[in-house]
């Protein structure tokens, strides 16, 4: 069900893969995601049943209605149903929240500095990646006392560069923003390398700390995707401080 996990310094990040829930086909089985069309009981079910996993409430984790923007939210705990903001990144000072972010091909980013006792959690797929929703997690996790160069960086499962095939135009417009983003897949035809655009902004912050779960979604059959199979669930990353 934890597919990843790394408790680092009082900092703990995860990362499920797709099994240990109760969702039907095609959702199966931890479906995560409350805006796909699986059972709503479903989804509540599976999330109480990840949260248990990682030993959490479920009532303390803050999810977001993603949109794969560049805006960040503040918060102090989770947000009243059904008044979910339309952000892709969370950020907290709130010891004990766990942030929560929902992907299925896109880079989950996971940020903590237990020493300021700050973490975030990013939503980065290709948009928001050019948009610069990591840097702006960054920047709003510094206004509450972070420094970049003690934050710990993990990015969770997404589709490698080597499987994200993009037209040539694409490839060329992300790459006028993010260079390291560039890619080829490995039939030879343009890509886009998302999780290789994150870890180059966190490192132009000054965020040394940076690690992947080196997982491709698209070749995984433990994880969900949405460019292989369209109609599917979502994976989780958490975060959250002692």
């Amino acid at each position: 069900m934890i597919g990843q996990r790394h408790d680092t310094s009082g900092a703990h990040f995860a990362f499920t893969d797709r099994w240990g829930g109760v969702s039907a086909v095609p959702y199966e089985e931890l479906n995560l995601g409350g805006a796909v069309g699986d059972d709503p009981e479903a989804v509540r079910t599976n999330r109480a049943r990840a949260a248990a996993g990682l030993g959490l409430d479920p009532a303390d984790v803050v999810w977001m209605n993603q949109v794969h923007g560049a805006d960040v939210a503040v918060v102090e705990g989770p947000w009243p149903t059904p008044d979910i903001p339309s952000v892709d990144a969370v950020v907290t000072a709130r010891r004990g929240l766990a942030l929560a972010v929902l992907t299925a091909d896109c880079v989950p980013v996971l940020l903590a500095d237990p020493v300021a006792g700050v973490a975030a959690a990013a939503h980065a797929g290709r948009p928001g990646m050019v948009a610069g929703v990591v840097p702006a997690a960054v920047k709003a996790m510094t206004a509450l006392g972070a420094d970049p160069s003690r934050i710990t960086a993990r990015t969770g499962p997404s589709v490698c560069g080597r499987c994200y095939e993009v037209p040539e135009a694409m490839r060329a417009e992300v790459a006028a923003v993010e260079p390291a983003a560039r890619a080829e897949t490995s039939w030879g035809t343009p890509a886009v390398d998302v999780a290789a655009g994150v870890r180059a902004q966190l490192e132009r912050l000054g965020v040394r700390d940076v690690e992947d779960a080196g997982v491709c979604t698209l070749e995984s059959r433990d994880h969900y995707s949405y460019r292989r199979d369209r109609t599917t669930g979502r994976l989780a990353g958490y975060v959250w401080l002692d």
